[in-house]
């Protein structure tokens, strides 16, 4: 009925060949309140468009992305921009709905700022980061932050150390590792502020009895990193399920300590402090018991149904960094950087939010701190070397100029 009412003439039928020798083509086909796989002719237009040479701009968000999930189920627009009206949709942010949306600015069209939203996730905001401590003057190295750090199977010391190097930079006082006494010596000459502690082995990865002895550690710790290089052996995998169940000072669990926890995630309920799960999807699929293409395809739904299973806050690692809690909110990154997809960065993550728990954070509130702060270690060194060209321990270094830059509001 409205369609009579406009003037000129009726609109015509879309055909393929009237995009030929466009400048710029302008998709609004479909809105925010879209779901599933297009259906024809709206099928039809997002390839002929896709087909083009010619740049993209979505009106709110490209046809074919869901936008309150970033979940694609057929064919989605490719935009190299997304004009999104009031505010910006989620899905604009989640993959792979993130990577059809192209540069993303939000358009005002009169709806009042406080209007409410319903919207149970967003964007992780740089002020989130005023909440880190700083070092007080009448401190000490204890109350800086004190990290306890158990992995590191011989042949795999990187990951405990970088997780160690990537904590002292975002400014915890005083790391402990727990490593197999294999291990030892070569963390110890890598990490000269660090103190190292040897402990019993078989083949040089953990077993059940070095629980103990990180249990003494951990009294003192503000934050306990269990699962970087840990290996995948029948001893190293008991030992971490073990120290799971007994810590009850803030963990964060990745790597290997994830994969001890594969097909058991809901015994992770039991555990009697605070938690944060760092999985890439491939861990998260595991912990899950389903395919890997599965979580990439529903990420912020797969964060939260972990999230739920395991009383844990979970933080899918990506470009889009989903931080999600159980029963509550879930913090999206605005986006990372290319020179972060290198080995070891995942560890400095863990370095990252451990250090914060050890200075008494929030738990939701420090893994989403860390979130940000990395991904803008990420970008300085990659302003500073290219993306193409920054490794892990680049990122370790560039920290304090990322704190800085994100509590000043450049960032």
């Amino acid at each position: 009925a409205n369609l009579e009412r406009l003037p000129g003439g009726q609109p015509e039928p879309f055909a393929p060949d009237r995009l030929q020798g466009s400048g710029a083509i302008v998709d609004a086909m479909l809105g925010t309140g879209f779901e599933g796989s297009p259906r024809e002719p709206i099928a039809g237009a997002i390839g002929a468009i896709n087909a083009q040479d010619a740049p993209v701009v979505a009106c709110d968000v490209p046809s074919g992305v869901n936008a309150s999930t970033g979940e694609i189920e057929g064919d989605a627009v490719r935009a190299e921009a997304t004009a999104t009206f009031h505010g910006s949709k989620i899905g604009l942010h989640v993959a792979p709905g993130t990577f059809h949306s192209g540069r993303v600015e939000v358009v005002e069209i009169g709806i009042p700022r406080g209007a409410p939203s319903g919207r149970s996730a967003g964007l992780i905001s740089r002020r989130v980061v005023d909440l880190v401590p700083h070092r007080a003057r009448d401190g000490s190295k204890f109350s800086s932050g004190t990290l306890v750090i158990a992995g590191g199977a011989a042949g795999y010391t990187g990951a405990p150390c970088m997780v160690g190097l990537g904590a002292q930079r975002t400014g915890a006082g005083y790391i402990q590792l727990a490593v197999p006494r294999a291990a030892q010596q070569a963390v110890s000459l890598r990490l000269l502020e660090a103190v190292t502690r040897g402990l019993p082995e078989e083949d040089g990865a953990h077993v059940p009895d070095g629980v103990g002895e990180v249990q003494q550690m951990a009294e003192r710790a503000g934050c306990v990193v269990l699962g970087p290089g840990l290996g995948r052996s029948e001893g190293a995998q008991e030992f971490a399920r073990e120290l799971a169940r007994s810590i009850e000072k803030p963990m964060l669990i990745d790597a290997d300590g994830l994969n001890a926890h594969a097909g058991r995630l809901e015994t992770l309920r039991e555990r009697p402090g605070a938690t944060v799960l760092t999985p890439h999807a491939g861990e998260l699929a595991r912990l899950l018991e389903v395919d890997s293409e599965e979580v990439s395809a529903h990420r912020l739904r797969s964060a939260r149904d972990a999230a739920e299973r395991s009383g844990c806050v979970v933080l899918l690692k990506g470009d889009d960094t989903i931080v999600a809690a159980p029963g509550g909110p879930a913090a999206i990154s605005p986006g990372a950087t290319p020179a972060l997809a290198t080995a070891g960065t995942g560890d400095v993550l863990s370095g990252v939010i451990g250090a914060l728990l050890s200075k008494g954070m929030d738990v939701l509130a420090a893994a989403a701190a860390g979130v940000l702060v990395h991904a803008e270690a990420g970008r300085i060194a990659a302003e500073r070397l290219g993306a193409d060209h920054t490794v892990a321990g680049d990122a370790i270094e560039a920290l304090p100029a990322a704190m800085e830059r994100l509590r000043s509001g450049e960032g």
